[in-house]
């Protein structure tokens, strides 16, 4: 078995890697922290992982119980990574980072977007970008990932196979995007309890969400994006627009889509408009495109489940490249209906 920890495994997304690794024919708990629930098992805070985990309790974050692991998933707070990272990278086989510490290839960009400076950028260079679908031989040929924000997940899907192709402008690309409330973090927050979001559907970062950034690296284009708070648990559903770059149809844009993702398990491209319901629980995208002769836009939308494939399904995704598995093991393509 393949000894496995996590740190932060008290947040959703570690609540997620925890239900995903009970189901992984390889891979084995050994260590997960949470430091605020130190002492807590986990099935008191997730009765869901009740039958799973009975007896696992959080502990408090400690590098000598990690050294030695074949893989450690880091499920922190942006910032939190940089600071222990350098005390992990020889002391554990691979690193999967669930945050944003180690997406941007440039660490300009994180006193711009995030608020501070990068305190290890040197370390940048040694984590791949964690979507397989886009970026799968560097992953295979990278000891550590930093896996994608939820929201770059769902863009980069419905939109990387129309930059690559060259068949849309790449300057001036607009993606609104709406996400359940988990996306949010687990701790409470006075704009996400249930009479703040319940019977809202709210717009945020308006022309500063730190994804940005994120999404104009992986596609090499100028984006516009607006995020969307729904009352929702989980889900993301991404509408794109962009200018076409020269003839094209609807018919086109889903023949292009249907070839980038011809051998991807976890992608499906449809001709009807994706749902975020029909992704739920599982470590699929939706995607589908068109083309408005009206207006001359194309659009292209994606949906997925914004803790699995926009978080802890995609690093377990990443974990099996790493670890030399097949890509699909332990992951979860059907969603949960109704």
């Amino acid at each position: 078995m393949v000894s496995v920890g996590i740190i932060g495994a008290s947040g959703f997304t570690g609540a997620e890697l925890l239900r995903l690794i009970a189901a992984h024919p390889d891979l084995d708990v050994r260590v997960a922290t949470g430091d605020s629930q130190a002492g807590s098992r986990a099935a008191d805070l997730y009765p869901s992982l009740a039958a799973a985990y009975p007896s696992l309790v959080y502990r408090t974050y400690d590098p000598a119980e990690v050294a030695g692991l074949d893989v450690v998933f880091l499920g922190l707070p942006h910032g939190a990574s940089q600071a222990i990272v350098p005390e992990l990278m020889g002391q554990v086989g691979h690193l999967v980072d669930l945050a944003a510490d180690f997406r941007l290839q440039d660490a300009g960009l994180y006193p711009q977007w995030y608020g501070e400076a990068h305190t290890s950028p040197e370390l940048l260079p040694h984590f791949a970008y964690g979507l397989p679908e886009l970026f799968r031989p560097a992953i295979l040929a990278a000891t550590h990932v930093a896996t994608p924000g939820c929201y770059p997940t769902a863009a980069a899907l419905a939109l990387a196979p129309l930059t690559q192709a060259g068949v849309i402008d790449p300057q001036g690309i607009i993606v609104d995007a709406a996400s359940g409330v988990s996306g949010a973090g687990r701790p409470p927050k006075a704009s996400t309890t249930f009479c703040a979001v319940d019977e809202d559907f709210t717009a945020y970062g308006l022309l500063d969400h730190r994804h940005t950034p994120e999404m104009e690296q992986i596609l090499g284009a100028t984006v516009l994006f607006t995020p969307h708070l729904a009352p929702m648990n989980r889900g993301i559903l991404a509408t794109c627009y962009a200018r076409p770059t020269g003839t094209t149809s609807t018919v086109a844009l889903l023949d292009l889509l249907r070839q980038a993702y011809a051998d991807e398990p976890f992608v499906v491209v449809t001709e009807t408009s994706p749902s975020t319901k029909a992704t739920l629980g599982s470590n699929c995208a939706h995607v589908t495109a068109r083309y408005d002769p009206r207006s001359g836009y194309v659009l292209a939308i994606a949906a997925l489940d914004n803790i699995t494939k926009g978080a802890s399904g995609a690093a377990v995704q990443c974990a099996n490249l790493l670890l030399g598995l097949p890509e699909t093991t332990g992951l979860p393509i059907a969603g949960v209906y109704p």
